[in-house]
């Protein structure tokens, strides 16, 4: 249970405001009340406000995202204040205001909640509210709409400063149920947590209303120009292009990418203006820190040669590095962090979509998030006047701010495997799905395929879903679906860095029992299937340019001759041949490509339960339920191999200690000297 009912109306109003993405973006915004608790000290009551704290998202908002502060002592910060040049230090001053140890960090807006005089404060990011706070002639069209009751702020950085200036409009303008922030948002006021709601909504409401009223048959972002390739053509070439600009996105650092061709979306990179747009960049904070202040438009048409964009992509790379080099020298000053990087954020492909990207899965997701957000702000501030969003000096000083350098900084370290998209076929059971549970462990994004989809999607779900892992349909004896399992990792994830050829089945026989049919189905999936597999994956590694893993799970019988499984074993011997082969064709791309020879999993493994238990145990004379008793004693370790020993082996080949590594066969067999590489 909550444990305050002012808290518990905070945190129902905030879940509602941040449910809505008109009303605010992800992560964007805060919300406040003001109230009265008792001082654990004293004994006696103490004002208190509740805030939400730095980086949390109103839409999952708990207490425990709640920064807690007393008000005397926030309010009392006011005579120590240093000035607007130092406002920054007023962050760290926070810290002694805080009632008690729980509770979340304070944010840069927390001045905003505390000094306006007002027991609950929403701060929103809505579309259509910064449409009217970039618009050319917002503060006059404020009026219009809203008379004395919203009055307008100029723009001003997050931050102490803001907080005072609004307090004293609040005082000012005692009939004013809120503000538009110029460049940046809404900030609305009440008595009652009802009352700030709806004043919130009714702002947006208007805004939007307004903005509505004003849109003619002229669209704002001009006539079409490069209409959108039909969906599956549209799908292909964006699958095409995926692994070509991650590789570029990955110049300075490793991304993850995403992919989206919304209906908003493939509107604005058709219109005759996407150039103007683009290149006036995003205005609300929110949005440029996480898609950069401009994004990398191709100005080539949806129908162009594939070959033509992926040559005219370097050029305009190449020149969207040099500009943001230009951005950075031009503004930075001794004190300013070093530049973060110089690639884009967002890339917009006319007639294709837009590709987003950032640090993992999530990260590249909520980018392409706030630029469709963008996208609303630019059709709505086009469509009542001009957009004109905060100039490049202040949108540096956002981006390159001492308090966000310190935010990063704070940032846990990266897994090992992060920035990896990783492909595992057969990954629905067994060794398979024990091999994608470790590389997601390990921070890497994973396609799960497998031919059982419902296994898949089982697997990706308990993986952590969409942000996380994928589930793919993949019978890799069909050449066509392969490539939609390459492509679906393109599309998903941005492109492709580690893929491991794990399908596989057996069917154990004596050579005079085996069939062509036997042989034929052994050597499609798992020979024919691997090198179908590592050709295609290794065609979207080439592209990317960020080198690469390949890993066989190849199988001991690639080595031992035992009685009764010629198909397997061949296979399996073929198998492991093609590390060898491929290791010394794609050494120079830098993939690297690795096999692991496991024997004897008998637990949790599909191919054993699908028959091949049975069939061994009844060649080896022992009862299948004690079929991986018997592989451990005939071992030198005399001790059980089970899935996650070959899941971690696959992580040792492709983590980050075996870089120089390539052409190896790592046995996970407890000791079969016989099958000793010689």
């Amino acid at each position: 249970m909550m444990s305050h009912p002012v808290v518990e109306s905070l945190v129902a109003r905030s879940n509602r405001l941040g449910a809505d993405p008109r009303t605010t973006n992800y992560a964007g915004g805060n919300t406040s009340a003001k109230g009265t608790t008792l001082d654990p000290v004293t004994g006696a009551d103490v004002e208190v406000l509740w805030v939400k704290g730095s980086g949390g998202d109103l839409g999952t908002l708990t207490e425990k995202g709640l920064a807690v502060l007393r008000l005397d002592r926030v309010r009392a910060l006011t005579g120590v204040y240093p000035g607007v040049e130092r406002e920054d230090e007023m962050v760290a001053a926070f810290d002694y205001c805080l009632h008690g140890r729980g509770g979340a960090a304070p944010s840069i807006d927390t001045a905003m909640h505390a000094l306006v005089d007002a027991a609950h404060v929403d701060h929103l990011h809505p579309d259509a509210g910064i449409a009217l706070a970039t618009a050319a002639d917002g503060e006059a069209l404020t009026r219009e709409i809203f008379g004395e009751t919203v009055v307008w702020v100029p723009w001003r950085r997050p931050g102490f400063q803001l907080g005072l200036d609004i307090a004293a409009i609040k005082q000012a303008n005692p009939q004013a149920i809120g503000c538009i922030l110029g460049g940046h948002g809404i900030t609305a006021w009440g008595d009652t947590s009802r009352e700030a709601e709806e004043r919130s909504l009714r702002i947006i409401g208007a805004a939007e209303a307004f903005i509505t009223s004003r849109s003619t048959d002229r669209h704002p972002f001009g006539p079409v120009v490069h209409p959108a390739l039909p969906d599956g053509d549209r799908r292909a070439r964006a699958a095409a292009l995926a692994p070509v600009i991650r590789g570029l996105a990955s110049t300075d650092r490793p991304q993850i990418g995403h992919f989206t061709d919304s209906d908003v979306v493939l509107d604005f990179v058709s219109r005759a203006e996407l150039g103007r747009l683009a290149a006036l960049g995003t205005s609300c904070p929110d949005h440029f820190l996480r898609t950069k202040v401009k994004p990398l438009v191709v100005d080539l048409p949806a129908d162009a040669p594939l070959q033509d964009v992926v040559a005219r992509l370097a050029e305009l790379h190449a020149a969207y590095r040099a500009d943001y080099q230009g951005y950075y020298d031009r503004n930075a000053t001794p004190e300013s962090p070093a530049i973060r990087g110089a690639d884009p954020a967002i890339v917009l492909v006319p007639g294709v979509g837009m590709f987003s990207f950032g640090k993992d899965k999530q990260t590249a997701r909520v980018a392409g998030e706030f630029y469709v957000n963008a996208i609303n702000v630019m059709r709505g501030a086009e469509a009542i006047s001009t957009y004109d969003p905060i100039d490049e000096a202040e949108k540096f000083r956002i981006e390159y701010w001492s308090l966000e350098e310190a935010k990063l900084a704070r940032m846990p370290a990266p897994k090992p495997l992060a920035t990896r998209v990783a492909v595992v076929t057969g990954a629905g059971s067994g060794i398979g799905r024990a091999i994608a549970e470790r590389l997601a462990a390990e921070g890497a994004c994973v396609v799960v395929a497998d031919v059982n989809l419902e296994g898949a999607q089982e697997v990706a779900t308990a993986l952590g879903g969409p942000d996380v892992a994928v589930a793919v349909h993949a019978d890799v004896t069909d050449e066509d679906a392969i490539t939609e399992m390459i492509d679906a990792a393109c599309l998903a994830f941005g492109g492709v860095d580690l893929v491991v050829n794990n399908a596989g089945l057996s069917i154990s026989k004596p050579l005079l029992d085996t069939t062509a049919r036997d042989w034929d189905l052994q050597h499609d999936v798992m020979a024919r299937g691997s090198f179908l597999v590592a050709r295609e994956a290794a065609r979207a590694m080439i592209a990317q340019k960020l080198g690469g893993d390949i890993v066989y799970i190849a199988s001991k019988n690639s080595l031992f001759a035992g009685p009764n499984n010629i198909a397997y074993s061949a296979t399996k011997a073929d198998q492991a041949h093609q590390v060898r082969l491929l290791a010394a064709e794609l050494g120079e791309h830098g993939i690297r490509v690795n096999g692991v020879n496991p024997d004897g999993v008998v637990r949790g493994s599909g191919i054993f339960a699908g028959g091949w238990g049975a069939q061994r145990a009844a060649t080896y004379g022992v009862p299948e339920a004690e079929l991986g008793a018997y592989y451990a004693q005939r071992t030198l370790l005399k001790r059980e191999v089970l899935p996650e020993h070959v899941a971690a082996a696959v992580f040792a080949l492709t983590g980050p200690d075996l870089v120089q590594t390539t052409g190896l066969h790592i046995p996970v067999d407890s000791g079969v000297a016989a099958a000793f590489l010689r």
